[in-house]
């Protein structure tokens, strides 16, 4: 229940409330003005605490915006950004509400995402091997479709020399290359929107792009024409499953334009991946199930024909072109008998060096009487302008410091 003691107000900032969060295992993070606290884990939201200050919040909105941002912020409602905050990757959405400003955290656990690591079928790895065309990773909001397009990402880099271009709003994962050349753009900093920046990625040499997300006709269109011109594109949507992700790349534009739209999608689809996450209480964590459609020759016609009611039927008779129903996929895990756990990947992160990446891991069980408190022996540090060394709380992706000083040469050093 939410406490009606509004005098009992919490003097904690976010980066205390971010990281007694991440301790707990969740997953997002969730601020308002006089309420508590709320986090969600394994899906489920939990709300403890003492009431938040709309005046600590919003100092804390207005230092991690920045005042050249802050007139943008007031004028919109809302803004995005991606921070590094006591060695914590977060994706952070700061909105204003009835009650004042507030804030939905994501937070990822740093580390190198692979398929392996994140329990995926390695049979999704197919999906890469070619050197063109578009793939499409889908799922519900919380799915995990940001974490398997990052997983995807990281096995080109891990075995194949190729250029790499990722397009984000904002940046989410931070890749450290290894076998590829890998930039990463985040829409707002270094490009005023995502249908420039695809159009200058064309310019740009690239052999792989990947797309955050297609959220209108315009990104779809240039999605579909950088797959159809040999490059390999990863997109998200969302959708519950691989046929509803067609249907709503589709739907997205005028009925004149949509045969169109199916016979490019029949001759660049490489697959559509639909994801979703499910506890599993014996080895307390949860797993992602996947729905895999492949394309074929079956898939191609139907697609160029408009036809998307006989997909489910090429899907369900598709194992041998490596395509998986949930119900095949359940199986194929049931099956299983090791996992990539919580603990391999905190033993892992104990012995190897930090990586550049933020990624998500399985969530575990918090002690139930645990609340959001303040941590102990946590480093106090503003979580004002970022800090260009490594041991701050917030890290920026890199560059960015001293962007606004190369293009402004004549602005005075603070």
């Amino acid at each position: 229940m939410y406490t009606r003691d509004i005098h009992c107000l919490h003097p904690m900032n976010i980066e205390h409330l971010i990281v007694s969060a991440a301790d707990q295992g969740a997953s997002d993070l969730h601020l308002e003005p006089t309420l508590p606290p709320a986090i969600r884990i394994r899906g489920k939201l939990r709300i403890a605490g003492k009431p938040l200050d709309n005046t600590q919040l919003s100092n804390d909105a207005r230092h991690l915006i920045g005042e050249d941002h802050w007139a943008s912020f007031i004028d919109r409602g809302s803004f995005d950004l991606s921070r590094s905050i006591q060695g914590i990757r977060c994706r952070i959405n700061i909105l204003k509400t009835a009650r004042g400003v507030g804030f939905a955290v994501r937070l990822f656990n740093a580390f190198e995402a692979t398929l392996k690591r994140l329990n995926l079928n390695p049979e999704l790895r197919s999906l890469i091997e070619s050197q063109h065309g578009l793939v499409v990773v889908s799922g519900p909001t919380g799915s995990g479709k940001s974490s398997t397009l990052a997983a995807l990402v990281h096995e080109i880099n891990l075995t194949d020399s190729r250029h790499i271009v990722t397009v984000e709003s904002p940046i989410e994962y931070r890749f450290r290359p290894r076998q590829s050349y890998i930039r990463q753009r985040e829409v707002g900093r270094d490009t005023p929107s995502l249908q420039q920046a695809l159009i200058d990625s064309l310019r740009e040499d690239p052999d792989v792009i990947m797309v955050g997300e297609m959220r209108d006709p315009e990104t779809i269109r240039l999605t579909l024409n950088a797959a159809e011109t040999g490059h390999l594109v990863l997109v998200t949507v969302h959708s519950s499953n691989t046929i509803e992700a067609i249907q709503r790349i589709v739907s997205a534009f005028p009925a004149e334009a949509q045969n169109a739209i199916c016979a490019q999608l029949a001759d660049c689809l490489v697959g559509v991946v639909a994801q979703r996450l499910r506890y599993r209480d014996d080895i307390k964590m949860r797993l992602p199930e996947c729905e895999i459609l492949r394309s074929n020759h079956a898939v191609k016609a139907h697609l160029r024909s408009g036809e998307f009611f006989k997909l489910k039927s090429a899907l369900e008779t598709g194992a041998d072109h490596g395509m998986w129903t949930f119900e095949r996929y359940n199986r194929w895990l049931s099956q299983r008998k090791e996992f990539y756990t919580t603990d391999q990947a905190k033993r892992e992160r104990s012995t190897e060096p930090s990586s550049e990446e933020a990624e998500e891991s399985p969530i575990t069980e918090p002690s139930p009487n645990r609340i959001l408190e303040p941590p102990h022996q946590t480093k106090r540090v503003s979580v004002g302008r970022p800090s260009r060394s490594h041991g701050g709380s917030i890290e920026i992706e890199p560059g960015v410091s001293d962007l606004g000083r190369i293009l402004r040469p004549n602005s005075n050093d603070e």
